[in-house]
């Protein structure tokens, strides 16, 4: 839930970055007639691919490290006896 708040809040920032860039929002905040308008661009566009980067990868469920996790469960199919079998395929176990 913190990581999904995280990521709304650097998607946010970026969205009120590039709305700061417009006529208007030069109008208010002065200090960025200073700034080129390609930098403030720029960074807005930066937190606001990060928040949207945090908020798939790291809200992502499942057993693995990126959430890339098995459907159902699956079990091995064996060919053979003893030390010499084989695992020769899977099946979904319901």
């Amino acid at each position: 839930m913190m990581r999904k708040i995280i990521g709304y809040l650097l998607a946010l920032v970026g969205l009120l970055v590039l709305a700061a860039n417009s006529a208007v929002g030069r109008g208010y905040f002065t200090f960025l007639e200073e700034i080129s308008s390609a930098i403030v661009v720029g960074v807005g566009m930066v937190f606001v691919i990060l928040g949207v980067v945090v908020l798939i990868v790291m809200n992502k469920g499942g057993g693995s490290k990126w959430g890339i996790g098995q459907v159902e469960n699956e079990v091995p199919i064996y060919h053979g006896d003893g030390k010499k079998r084989k695992i020769v395929g899977y099946k979904v176990e319901k």
